[in-house]
Order: C-alpha cells, then sequence, then structure tokens
C-alpha cells in the first residue's frame, strides 16, 4: 500500500498534494480538510475588497479532479493508528495509508481574561466574516496584540474610518518578529492614522462595551479582536504518539519520529544543525515545506532549506523581510526612492535584510538580497550603503567569483 493522506488543507496540505503528482507519483492522494469550502489563502482574510472579505482558492474542483486528488472537506482526523497506518475520520470511516503528511497548522492563542469569551478570534473565513460584518456598524474596535495580524486590521479599519486601539502588553508594537527600526516606522505611521495604543499593560477583563486594562483605564469597545498570536496543532499528533515541542518535532526531511509520517508548515518544528527546533510562520515556508515533504513522501531524500520570508501590508506601506535579523548583527542601511533597505552581517557574510517602502518598491531588492544570501557572499559594507551599487551587479559578481 503506497497511498498518501494529507491532514489539513491549508497552503501546506493542498501545496502538498498537487506536488505528489508533479513528482510523478501515480498512487492515491486524499486531502482531508475540517472546513467546508475549497481550500483557500489566509493572507488576502485581512484584505477585504470593498468591504467584502476575500475567500481566494488555492484551487479550483477541476484542478483537484484533474491532478486525481480526492478531497474530503467538512471532516476531521480523530485518530492516527500508527501500528495499522489507519486513520479515523470525524465521519466514521477509517482511511489507512503508507505515507502521511500532517498539516494542521495552528489554532489561535486564547486569552485568559474574564470575559475572554467576547473577543473574536482571526484565523479563518468565517473569523473574518463575522469580524468585518460587526465592525460595518462604525464602532469602535480593539484589538488585543499588536503583531503582525494586529496591525494589519488595524490598518484596513481605520482606512474604512472605524475607530481602533491597539492593547499591547509589550513595551512595543511588532517586537518580535520586525527589526525594530521598521517597527518604530510602522507604529508611528498607525499613531498618525489615528489609532490609538496602550503598551506595556495585561488587561483584567472584556464586558460587553469595553475591555478593562491593569492599571484601570477602561477602553470602550464595541468589537474585540483576539490577535495573541497562535498555538500550533499537535493535538492530533500528541495522540499517535509523536514527538512534540512548540509543534511536530521533524528531523531536516520533514519526517517525524514516525518514519511513515511526515509534518509541514506552521505545525512542523523542523530539526537544525545546532540541535534546536524552529517553526516557520509564514505563507512562503508552508508552500517550500509541503514541496519538500511531498518530494520526499515519494521517494526523495532532500533536506529542507528554504530560506525565511514574510510581509505585511499596512496603509501603502509594505515591509518584506528575509532570513532572521538578529540583534547582535552588524545592520547596514541603504535608502532607495522607494524607502529603506537594511542588510544584516554576522562575521561579514549577508544572512538577513528587512525592506519598508510604498506599494511595492522593496520587493525587487529583497528578492535579489535572497539570492545574495543563498550565494553566501561576504559583502563590501560601503557597497551595500550605496544606493549606486547595483544589487544585481553585486549578484553576478558573486556568481562569477
Amino acid at each position: 500500500m503506497d497511498d498518501i493522506v494529507i491532514i489539513g488543507a491549508g497552503e501546506a496540505g493542498t501545496r502538498a498534494a498537487f506536488a505528489t503528482r508533479e513528482a510523478g507519483f501515480s498512487g492515491a492522494v486524499t486531502l482531508i480538510g475540517a472546513e467546508p469550502h475549497l481550500p483557500y489563502e489566509r493572507p488576502p482574510l485581512s484584505k477585504p475588497l470593498e468591504g467584502a472579505v476575500q475567500m481566494k482558492a488555492i484551487c479550483t474542483t477541476e484542478a483537484l479532479e484533474a491532478a486525481g486528488i480526492t478531497y474530503r472537506p467538512g471532516r476531521t482526523a480523530t485518530r492516527i493508528d500508527a501500528a495499522s497506518r489507519t486513520i479515523a475520520l470525524s465521519d466514521g470511516r477509517a482511511l489507512p495509508y503508507g505515507k502521511l503528511l500532517l498539516a494542521t497548522g495552528a489554532r489561535a492563542r486564547r486569552l485568559a481574561c474574564l470575559g475572554a469569551e467576547r473577543a473574536l478570534d482571526f484565523r479563518t473565513y468565517g473569523d473574518a466574516a463575522t469580524l468585518f460584518s460587526r465592525a460595518e456598524t462604525g464602532g469602535p474596535v480593539v484589538i488585543i496584540g499588536g503583531g503582525l495580524i494586529g496591525m494589519e486590521l488595524a490598518a484596513v479599519l481605520r482606512g474604512r474610518g472605524i475607530p481602533v486601539s491597539i492593547i499591547e502588553a509589550a513595551p512595543r508594537p511588532l517586537g518580535r518578529a520586525v527589526p525594530p527600526r521598521f517597527a518604530e516606522r510602522l507604529h508611528a505611521r498607525h499613531r498618525g492614522e489615528g489609532v490609538r495604543f496602550h503598551l506595556g499593560l495585561g488587561l483584567t477583563e472584556i464586558t460587553s462595551d469595553a475591555v478593562m486594562l491593569a492599571d484601570g483605564t477602561r477602553v470602550p469597545a464595541e468589537t474585540v479582536v483576539s490577535a495573541i498570536g497562535v498555538l500550533p496543532d499537535v493535538a492530533l499528533a500528541d495522540r499517535a504518539g509523536l514527538a512534540t515541542a512548540n509543534g511536530i518535532v521533524t528531523d531536516a526531511f520533514l519526517r517525524t519520529s514516525d518514519p511513515h509520517i511526515f509534518a509541514a508548515g506552521d505545525c512542523a518544528a523542523v530539526s537544525q544543525p545546532d540541535g534546536g527546533t524552529t517553526r516557520f510562520e509564514s505563507w512562503r515556508n508552508a508552500r517550500s515545506q509541503a514541496e519538500t515533504a511531498a518530494r520526499n513522501m515519494t521517494g526523495a531524500h532532500e533536506a529542507f532549506c528554504a530560506p525565511q520570508w514574510f510581509w505585511s501590508d499596512q496603509y501603502d506601506l509594505s515591509l518584506q523581510v528575509t532570513g532572521l535579523p538578529q540583534s547582535g548583527h552588524q545592520s547596514i542601511l541603504r535608502s532607495i526612492a522607494e524607502g529603506e533597505l537594511e542588510f544584516y552581517l554576522e562575521d561579514g557574510r549577508l544572512v538577513a535584510a528587512a525592506g519598508l517602502g510604498t506599494g511595492n518598491g522593496v520587493a525587487r531588492d529583497i528578492k535579489l538580497v535572497e539570492m545574495l544570501i543563498a550565494a553566501g557572499i561576504t559583502p563590501d559594507r560601503s557597497a551595500l550603503a550605496d544606493p549606486a551599487v547595483n544589487l544585481k551587479g553585486l549578484l553576478k559578481s558573486a556568481r562569477a567569483a
């Protein structure tokens, strides 16, 4: 039996299903999705079009049928029997597998204060539809969490004239993923657009019309959104006895502690050369891991090594980050017509970069930087800082060397 079953019909799971066919696999492929819709992309959920939440399908029914992929929407896997290699589904069926991919993603982290049940999560199409429907009343919205999702939502809501407050327990927003220089610029832009911030404060209660902060401040709220991050969905893996640690632990080839089971996407904690594990929470990494896992499930032996990359659109500004900028890195700034780039060096080697600019102004440069990082260059610092030095030229020189 060589059937492949994929649990989770998000970006990782759906992309993996198609990638098995691209790798030449001819056996049965089954994709199991908990939601009743066709697989859809999550990033557009925070960017409604003409007031309507976008459901951007990853694929069509016709594409699934043409690829010979059996899609089972509206179902969940309740148990994995690793010994017999079968999966129990919520509809009562048992499904056998030869190789299994867990692409179960992540779930919204829950608030723990009084009245937490009043807050809306923002993870699925249903969550987004509920939020934007409520926001149509024009009443004040309070967003708990000043990370990327919270700030993106604030930008969209302010663009529609809705009063927005952000409550963040840390001393500044965007503190975890965004380099400080660009986090402060985005923070300033939000303040200029009228977003009110309550920083360095916890909350004690969510009432029917307000959020109460630890210092006694009352923040009026008609709608409250919880955007305090996600937790990897490892419940199924735990019940199956797989190794987990802030995700489903995999080796570099995305195999779990069971050689017949792989994991990819937000749920996967991928082993690193230094002995730790890393979870990559981004659209591109979900896609890249899915493709790697699919090839390995069909006979390849390929380590996952795609660079970290993410983007965020807020107002007319676009942030892009590639690699993993660290406080200990040497940083070099470059001003460009559309914005600013910051390069990060470790022992002289280029390892990461970030850019913030209007529209798609930094996208081309960040793509070139990704290729420079892959080339392993040790660049001249003055060349990186000089806008007159073409990054494409640096790449050609690196490749020639």
